[in-house]
């Protein structure tokens, strides 16, 4: 049901990524490319990994139903790499049927075999249906934290050669 992506599922994992951004009601935010992905998962210098959600079809094909899009973190505390979920996404209609369970314990058990210290994502605050369905596996806000971007013309800005 869960296996890593290969280079052929980068077309309907781009999909599934324009889903969830209409989704999360953002689609315009969703720039990123076909070619984007591909380099980023199968390039020469890849750092981002995902695992792809199956379910057989009408006709007893497997059917890409969800994916896990995520990377390393790293804890100075604990000196050790955790993952982080960038992405967790199954169909609407394959909801309910256990595979965003799967995705996630496929990523806790790298966690675990590999000896990370965390797995941690993001959720929006109004996605109340995702929030329970996190909390029921044990997991837990990061109280007191506040999630911070500098993107666009203030990265440019901080990020441009002084004179």
């Amino acid at each position: 049901m869960i296996r890593p992506a290969r280079p052929d599922d980068v077309p309907v994992i781009h999909r599934m990524i324009r889903e969830l951004a209409e989704y999360e009601k953002e689609p315009e935010a969703a720039v990123a490319t076909q070619d984007d992905l591909r380099t980023a998962l199968f390039g020469p210098d890849a750092s981002v990994f995902a695992h792809v959600a199956e379910d057989v079809g009408g006709d007893g094909d497997a059917v890409p139903v969800g994916f896990a899009l995520w990377f390393l973190s790293f804890s100075t505390w604990t000196g050790r790499h955790g993952v982080y979920l960038e992405d967790l996404y199954v169909r609407p209609e394959s909801r309910g049927g256990g595979h965003g369970l799967a995705l996630l314990r496929t990523l806790a058990e790298i966690c675990v075999e590999r000896g990370y210290s965390r797995l941690e994502w993001s959720v929006l605050d109004w996605n109340e249906p995702s929030i329970r369905f996190y909390e029921a596996l044990g997991s837990r806000p990061m109280d007191g934290w506040t999630v911070r971007r500098l993107d666009g013309g203030a990265l440019t800005a901080l990020g441009s050669p002084r004179d």
